[in-house]
């Protein structure tokens, strides 16, 4: 039997006890009673023990649940700081993206002005060239029709001779003179 077994025997003895009258007290068995307590005081010992061994067992669980706990947070902690880790690498990865798309943007604008300056340059050049070109062959159609009107003017006709030529370039007879 444990502890607590006799000390509900002894509540029922008491409470079973013949009362006095006109007081609060009762007779009780001393023997009994005294018998009980003994065996209480030979009990408690033992009991006082196995209270001690559930303390210092249950200083081992709150230990044990203490480290665990300790362990359970700081494996937390680590995934925490990874996951921010690996979302600040995602984020500067994004921006470093972000920003070398910008610069291949305005790479790529740059790059086609200076293309489209550098053809128009040069469309500049071969219009001036072609204006040039254009200048010289009217010049040399120019001359080319001055010598030929300088050939086919008349000459100065022996009096009395008819002569007639025709102009090339307009069909019409010139140098026709009707002196006789």
């Amino acid at each position: 039997m444990d502890v607590q077994e006799r000390l509900d025997e002894l509540a029922v003895l008491i409470e079973d006890a013949k009362a006095m009258p006109l007081s609060a007290s009762c007779i009780v068995n001393r023997a009994q009673v005294l018998d009980l307590i003994g065996e209480i005081r030979q009990l408690l010992p033992e009991s006082v023990h196995r209270a001690d061994e559930l303390l210092a067992d249950r200083e081992a669980v709150v230990q044990d649940g203490r480290r665990e706990a300790d362990r359970i947070l700081e494996r937390a902690r680590a995934d925490a700081d990874r996951l921010v880790s690996e979302h600040e690498v995602y984020l500067a990865a994004v921006a470093e993206s972000e920003a070398l798309t910008r610069y291949t943007q305005g790479e790529t604008a740059r790059m086609r002005q200076e293309t489209d300056d550098y053809i128009d340059a040069k469309l500049a050049t071969f219009e001036i060239t072609l204006q040039k070109t254009l200048q010289t062959v009217d010049r040399g159609r120019e001359r080319l029709r001055s010598q030929m009107y300088q050939e086919l003017a008349p000459l100065p006709e022996p009096v009395g001779i008819e002569t007639g030529a025709m102009d090339p370039i307009t069909d019409d007879v010139i140098g026709f003179d009707d002196r006789r």
